[in-house]
């Protein structure tokens, strides 16, 4: 197994020190009103089409660009998130042991963090993973360990460390889930992961160039349309849509696909490779283009990064805005957070 490290990126130092504390993320149009959404084993079925894929509006950050145009073939796609209630499933049925819940190897983790990064105590190097703890003031948004703590005994049945469970969080999604423990799930239920352009495709629902999942207007105006951060990040969170973290999925509407949480609640692991200048290359415009070969991230040098679309209930305006279509971010492979879950595709028999 492997230590979550990633969040870090350029805070990588930080990891080492929590370690050491004791205490111590067709062509569209438009007019969508003609959408027949079929359905089938909870999955809904994606028209083929083209998406105009890459950032929206003045939030877009330089990875989101330039925008361009990738055809994609139709696909199922779970109308959810993973449930607690699912993966318990995966889990009787195979056995599996998620990374959050195996032995950590420190001469596996160390190839990844810089050199001469010197080794924690045998006695913090106990499975676990990171859990979010809002904090009680203001602080620089710039350093993501002030609020994330790696907890020991934190993992998928226990989503904020080794005291909770999932008692009335069975239909929540799934949690503490890194991008091999989804892609062994996708593979069980005979499924895979989206690609960076499937995700993004079915997440806009037949709409172009909007920037969320229900068109246009700002994701803190109207009723509440998402589980996401309302207050100021990460010391008030004045909960306007009823959660503090995870919600049950299906509490807010769908999008013109019959999708649902595809903006908010938690992050969705994609199958691509996190390249940061991946837009500017050839192989972006490729139809159903499956992403680039390796992941190139200059904050993160020593490790490869998966992307993860979506945004959870951590985002706000104020901090990541990961909510809308086009945001994209990465995480490590072995990375398990208590906002980080998935969705599954299935190709068209």
């Amino acid at each position: 197994m492997t230590l979550p490290h990633s969040f870090f990126k350029n805070h990588y130092f930080v990891l080492i020190s929590l370690l050491f504390c004791v205490t111590c993320h067709l062509s569209c149009t438009s007019n969508t009103t003609s959408i027949i959404i079929e359905k089938k084993d909870e999955m809904v079925l994606i028209p083929s089409g083209t998406l105009n894929m890459g950032g929206d509006n003045d939030q877009a950050d330089a990875n989101e660009f330039p925008k361009h145009k990738v055809k994609i073939n139709s696909f199922w796609m779970d109308e959810s998130e993973v449930t607690n209630q699912q993966f318990k499933e995966f889990i009787a049925a195979t056995k599996y042991i998620t990374i959050a819940e195996r032995p950590i190897i420190w001469e596996e983790i160390k190839t990844s963090l810089p050199p001469n990064t010197p080794k924690p105590a045998d006695s913090l190097l106990q499975p676990g993973a990171l859990v979010f703890h809002e904090l009680t003031e203001q602080v620089p948004l710039n350093n993501p360990a002030l609020w994330w703590r790696w907890t020991i005994g934190a993992d998928w049945q226990h989503p904020e460390g080794p005291n909770s469970n999932l008692e009335n969080k069975m239909n929540h999604p799934v949690v503490h889930i890194s991008w091999e423990d989804a892609a062994e799930y996708a593979k069980w239920s005979g499924k895979r992961l989206p690609t960076e352009a499937e995700w993004e495709w079915a997440a806009r629902g037949g709409k172009e160039n909007t920037i969320y999942p229900w068109g246009n207007e700002n994701v803190n105006e109207g009723k509440p349309k998402a589980n996401f951060w309302q207050g100021a990040f990460p010391f008030k969170n004045i909960m306007s849509d009823g959660y503090s973290t995870t919600a049950p999925v299906k509490s807010f509407e769908a999008n013109e696909y019959g999708l649902f949480d595809m903006s908010g609640n938690v992050w969705e692991w994609c199958s691509d490779w996190l390249d940061v200048e991946f837009y500017k290359k050839p192989n972006a415009e490729k139809i159903n283009t499956q992403g680039p070969d390796v992941g190139f991230n200059p904050y993160n040098p020593y490790q490869q990064e998966k992307i993860i679309r979506g945004g959870s209930f951590l985002c706000n305006d104020g901090y990541c805005s990961g909510y809308r279509n086009a945001r994209r971010m990465g995480s490590s492979p072995d990375t398990g957070l208590n906002h980080t879950g998935f969705r599954c595709v299935k190709n068209i028999e």
